[in-house]
């Protein structure tokens, strides 16, 4: 049977239009940056492997034997599973990819709360160049009453310099995420905490992130998703989330103003409506806002409403923001296996 022309015509208006949204889609999508890719570009000599019937039965053995003074890439391959013990990757240790199986099947995990940060973290990095990918640092620790000391559950602490994060994902109900100082690099990572869980004074960039806020049910206070703590116009450090999303439960600040030059810009970003119309909080600090670069740039969605924002809290336009918003912000070229 003969399709009739006119229908015939809108048939082929149809398939066309079909072809260029397949076409213009494939072209916006951004690369991936998978374990293939990042093997291909790290190199490394050596394996050390992880698991029940490998060599390392746990993830610190492995780390333990890497040679004091590294500085030849290798490999330490956790394999899938659940991995229950706290991690310390020691200055003396550069140069080590830690790569997992996915950030869904291979999780190191400690239930450590404690009133210090350090002390607490499940997983912690002090060496400069690591790289980590396809795995979950979580802290399991109950949440404490509210106000007390025993109430830092650490699920990472980043303080080496030149440190990359990609498809990792960071779990934990207060204090998720210690990025305490160096450059570093979060590619398309999964953070999920409620007060000040995204706080240290890295120069940071979150890139393809999802930020999912839980509500904390402990304290009247709107918890914060960042407090960045730069304290000099001199310091390079901030916090730079860009192409991301921030989506959760309950209602939550983008961040607060924890020193008179803390720095975190929002770009791109799609917020739901879990963050609160004010978007931002100066709780607990009383200094000057002059200072201040705290603020967004083109984000969307039902929390990006700007319009009851605080005055010190800016709408950035592009030029103001651009030079940070790429790898640049972190000299990334000079050091990062993979990037786009």
């Amino acid at each position: 049977m003969a399709w009739p022309c006119s229908c015939s015509g809108g048939l082929l208006l149809f398939l066309s239009v079909c072809l260029i949204l397949v076409v213009d889609s494939t072209e916006t999508k951004k690369p991936l940056i998978d374990a293939k890719v990042l093997n291909s570009k790290i190199q490394a000599k050596h394996v050390y492997k992880v698991g029940p019937e490998e060599d390392y039965k746990t993830v610190q053995a492995a780390i333990d034997a890497v040679p004091e003074g590294n500085s030849e890439w290798v490999v330490v391959h956790v394999r899938a599973g659940t991995y229950r013990e706290q991690v310390v990757v020691p200055k003396n240790k550069g140069h080590i990819y830690l790569r997992g199986n996915g950030k869904g099947r291979t999780a190191i995990i400690y239930d450590g709360c404690s009133n210090d940060n350090s002390a607490s973290a499940t997983f912690t990095v002090e060496a400069n160049n690591f790289v980590a990918f396809g795995i979950t640092f979580k802290n399991n620790a109950e949440r404490g009453l509210p106000n007390l000391p025993r109430n830092q559950s650490v699920a990472a602490k980043v303080s080496g310099d030149k440190v990359a994060f990609y498809h990792c994902g960071f779990y934990s109900p207060h204090n998720t995420l210690f990025d305490h100082k160096g450059r570093h690099f979060y590619e398309s990572c999964y953070i999920q905490g409620n007060i000040d869980f995204i706080f240290g004074r890295g120069q940071s960039l979150f890139q393809s992130c999802e930020i999912f806020v839980l509500p904390d049910g402990r304290n009247d206070i709107l918890g914060s998703i960042t407090a960045h703590n730069r304290k000099s116009a001199d310091d390079n450090s901030g916090f730079v989330f860009v192409n991301g999303k921030v989506y959760g439960v309950g209602e939550v600040y983008l961040g607060r103003a924890n020193e008179a030059h803390s720095r975190v810009i929002f770009a791109n970003m799609y917020f739901s409506k879990t963050i609160s119309p004010a978007g931002w909080t100066n709780w607990s600090y009383s200094g000057d806002h002059k200072d201040l670069m705290i603020g967004e740039h083109d984000c969307h969605g039902p929390g990006a409403d700007s319009k009851n924002r605080p005055e010190w809290a800016r709408q950035f336009n592009k030029e103001e923001v651009e030079p940070l918003l790429s790898i640049n912000f972190i000299s990334g070229s000079e050091w990062l296996p993979a990037y786009y």
